[in-house]
């Protein structure tokens, strides 16, 4: 079974390498939503450095958001889901196994991109630690809750102006404890807490997302 499951992370990744338009569309918004900010809000650096750790959470998130109505919509118009849903893997497993490659193509390169992000926003070198931690686990969350807000809207019409409405509520509290680390970090208070909430959100959503999103994939294929 662990076989099957990393064929399809696989198979989801060479794909996303052979069509890199989604990772690269969503790094370049996720970078310049950022660059949009301090033209906004004005050039004052403490002004940026104060709102720096919102900024990123809220570009990050909507950065994620991008490729998510493709994540299961390609293989549901070609006919391609139907049959991963009969190599022997739950359905479950299926969403996870898809899920994971959507971070690795999303997530990471967006990890990654926060760091010159976060240098331009005036953020100090001593919270990048604590912000690619935060990110880290809250890029896992996205996709984790983007996944099962995919699979639920999935077929459905109007489905890409639906994703968002219904993901971004669920995904509040992860964007409030990843913010949060970061800013206690910039003003020296305990950030350890804010980072274990959102590790509890990552433990809670790693079971609960895969087997809602599961069952979305049977509705949608019924």
């Amino acid at each position: 079974m662990m076989g099957l499951f990393c064929a399809v992370v696989t198979r989801d990744l060479r794909l996303a390498l052979r069509h890199g338009a989604d990772t690269l569309g969503a790094v370049l918004f996720f970078i310049l939503t950022g660059t949009l900010f301090p033209l906004a809000l004005g050039p004052s650096p403490d002004l940026l450095r104060h709102m720096a750790p919102g900024i990123i959470w809220v570009c990050a998130l909507l950065a994620a958001l991008l490729p998510l109505d493709r994540l299961f919509g390609a293989e549901l118009e070609d006919g391609s889901l139907d049959q991963l849903l009969l190599i022997g893997l739950p359905p479950s497993l299926v969403a996870l196994a898809k899920i994971t490659a959507h971070w690795l193509t999303t997530g990471v390169p967006l990890l990654l991109a926060a760091v010159p992000l976060a240098i331009m926003l005036g953020l100090p070198g001593s919270t990048l630690p604590i912000l690619l931690a935060g990110l880290l686990l809250g890029s896992m969350v996205l996709s984790l809750v983007g996944g099962m807000g995919a699979s639920i809207v999935l077929g459905a019409r109007r489905g890409g102006v639906l994703l968002p409405l219904l993901v971004l509520p669920l995904i509040t509290p992860a964007l409030i404890f990843g913010a949060a680390a970061i800013d206690a970090a910039r003003t020296g208070l305990p950030w350890a807490p804010d980072l274990e909430l959102l590790g509890a959100f990552l433990a809670a959503a790693i079971p609960l997302c895969p087997l809602a999103a599961g069952a979305g994939l049977r509705a949608a294929v019924e």
